[in-house]
């Protein structure tokens, strides 16, 4: 397990080499934790201690932490918030209707008693052994550092922490629907992202996560009826006598010890997540690409047939992600039964397990694992721009999914495109680069940071072409794992791959609302006898595209036309080389018509097509095409 830390320390300071002659710098912690668990109560008592290392050009008089299970109370901003959105969660708020008619809405958190609560209190904080000045917020703590922290500069922060496990509500959580007994995310005292834009140091509403890469040493001790998985490597599993790598290594536990100590250590990783549960199966399946999956699950005969076959297809989807975007950079990586619906975190994801196999793979298992590369290794600032990572996960999901099914499909994200166009026009939508917290409904983030994001990439294939959508894809996994990119990151990255100028792309699709709308307006006979047909395309939406016009005729035949648009500076390739394509002068944005030619009769013309493909976002496809009457 050295060669793996020892790699966490050197790519850190590679990349911050690197970083630093760039003007760019991120911040480093070494966590290490020891925390007893009471098993009878739910509470846990922790130490922690945090090297932190200051790699901004800024003076820190001041440092914050997450205390995520402070969420889980009565009157907390995520309850607040779980009772006053239009559309609230089913797993935080139930809405029933009374006798009058009106919505009674009875919030899960509000109704928690207070040994069912959730909460993280800290004492004994230091800096270097000098006390230092805290306040807790809500799920926020703010500390006043006993000495400024300069540039360049470590300190150790040290504290003791007691928390309740909440019952389970929203991820992490307590004996969750399926009896998995604890789910433990966001459970420790976690301090807060200080990058170029400053302190993230936002409350616990709902959603999404932003993290400093550091290297995690925890061990926990709890009852040894209990098997445990999550991120990190284990590192005594001789000591707790218990099968972990599937190496035939096997102890006998003196019957007078009532708890265990597990002891793992995870390096480079944004976050640390466990499971537990007396009832776990757990299967360990090697792989020819270097990472051990490892499963667990509930010994349920019911559910037990649907985890061994999701295993193999597990190995088939990291397989295509490794070759899509770039090699998974962990040895390990488990899928466990836990928490609800499905969420990632380093090294792991927390699934339910207990639906169809379909819904098991294809509909939790491939997303989640996406995120591993989308959020856990490029890891974006979930909560400013929750579409980076989410609607990157959808698009390696998409393509994930239709490559290892029976019956592949021409466009996997056929529905993405419907909830998309459907929201759009429903007057809802906001624009990608809000909050994650802050948008008006909880179904518009979804199908924003999920669709929409997952758009952005798939409309790269229709602006530039696949092969540099896929180069892109590759390029920006490599240059910018484990570096916390931004939007302007994927765009720039696009742009050096293909050429093309794409910044009116990234504003129009991420931090506006405009939409995409064209339309053909009139195909007409030439008027002076000579066998040609004039067409007028117009731009109705306010975002412009280039046009990929495909014209079929009666005699069976067809070709391309292809409108570049003129902001791109760009002429993509053809798409169907089989096609004959003609490439005619560009489209301005100003102008709100295109004229042009076909040069054949208009009674040759069997049906005139805008974006075959379906690659573009139009909101009112009906207009993209005309058809011979």
């Amino acid at each position: 397990m050295t060669n793996k830390l020892f790699f966490g320390f050197i790519f850190l300071s590679i990349t911050s080499v690197f970083g630093q002659s760039k003007g760019y710098w991120q911040q480093h912690v070494d966590y290490k934790m020891n925390v007893t668990m009471d098993v009878k109560t739910y509470q846990y008592k922790g130490k922690q201690e945090l090297i932190y290392t200051n790699n901004s050009p800024d003076t820190l008089r001041r440092v914050f932490y997450h205390l995520f299970n402070n969420a889980f109370q009565p009157g907390s901003e995520m309850d607040v918030r779980a009772q006053n959105i239009p559309d609230p969660d089913a797993r935080m708020a139930t809405r029933t209707k009374g006798a009058d008619g009106k919505e009674i809405r009875q919030s899960r958190i509000n109704a928690l008693q207070p040994n069912e609560m959730g909460y993280l209190k800290i004492s004994n904080f230091k800096q270097d052994g000098v006390s230092a000045k805290i306040k807790e917020v809500s799920t926020i703590l703010e500390v006043d550092l006993a000495q400024p922290l300069l540039p360049g500069k470590s300190t150790t922060l040290t504290l003791d922490f007691d928390g309740q496990v909440p019952k389970q509500i929203r991820r992490s959580g307590r004996n969750n629907k399926e009896g998995v007994e604890l789910s433990m995310a966001q459970w420790y005292p976690k301090i807060a992202e200080f990058d170029f834009e400053g302190w993230h140091a936002d409350p616990y509403i709902a959603r999404e996560f932003h993290g400093v890469w550091g290297n995690f040493d925890v061990t926990i001790t709890i009852d040894k009826a209990y098997i445990l998985g999550g991120t990190g490597y284990l590192e005594n599993k001789n000591e707790i006598g218990y099968n972990y790598q599937d190496d035939g290594v096997t102890v006998t536990i003196p019957k007078k010890e009532k708890t265990l100590t597990w002891h793992f250590v995870a390096p480079n990783v944004l976050d640390f997540t466990w499971a537990a549960d007396k009832e776990y199966i757990h299967d360990v399946v090697p792989t020819n690409f270097g990472t051990t999956l490892h499963f667990l699950y509930k010994n349920n005969p019911k559910i037990i047939d649907n985890w061994k076959k999701a295993q193999p297809k597990t190995v088939q989807l990291m397989d295509f992600y490794n070759k899509t975007i770039g090699k998974y950079p962990y040895d390990q990586y488990s899928v466990i039964q836990g928490g609800d619906g499905g969420m990632e975190y380093a090294m792991c994801t927390l699934v339910l397990g207990e639906g169809t196999f379909d819904g098991l793979v294809n509909g939790i298992i491939s997303h989640e694992m996406a995120h591993s590369w989308f959020q856990h290794v490029l890891a974006s600032n979930e909560s400013k721009h929750p579409w980076m990572d989410e609607g990157g996960a959808t698009f390696l999901e998409d393509m994930g999914v239709n490559e290892i099914t029976e019956k592949r499909v021409e466009n996997p994200f056929t529905d993405s495109y419907k909830s998309y166009i459907s929201m759009a026009n429903s007057g809802k939508e906001q624009p990608l680069s809000t909050h994650g917290d802050h948008f008006d409904y909880n179904q518009v983030y979804s199908t924003c940071s999920y669709y929409k994001g997952e758009l952005f990439w798939t409309q790269l294939i229709y602006l530039i072409g696949k092969e540099n959508t896929m180069k892109t894809l590759k390029r920006y996994f490599a240059e910018f794992k484990f570096k916390h990119p931004t939007p302007n990151d994927i765009k720039r990255t696009a742009e050096r791959v293909s050429g093309a100028n794409l910044d009116w792309y990234l504003n129009h699709w991420t931090e506006t609302t405009s939409t995409i709308d064209y339309g053909i307006k009139s195909v007409e006979s030439a008027t002076d006898g000579v066998q040609r047909t004039g067409v007028t395309l117009e731009r109705i939406g306010r975002m412009p595209m280039p046009m990929d016009v495909l014209v079929e005729y009666t005699d069976g035949t067809k070709e391309s036309f292809y409108i570049p648009l003129r902001m791109m500076s760009f002429e993509k390739e053809n798409p169907t080389p089989a096609t004959k394509r003609t490439t005619l002068s560009d489209w301005a944005w100003a102008y709100p018509t295109y004229f042009f030619e076909i040069p054949r009769a208009k009674a040759s013309i069997k049906k005139i097509t805008l974006d075959a493909s379906g690659l573009m976002a139009d909101v009112k496809r009906e207009n993209n095409v005309f058809e011979k009457q």
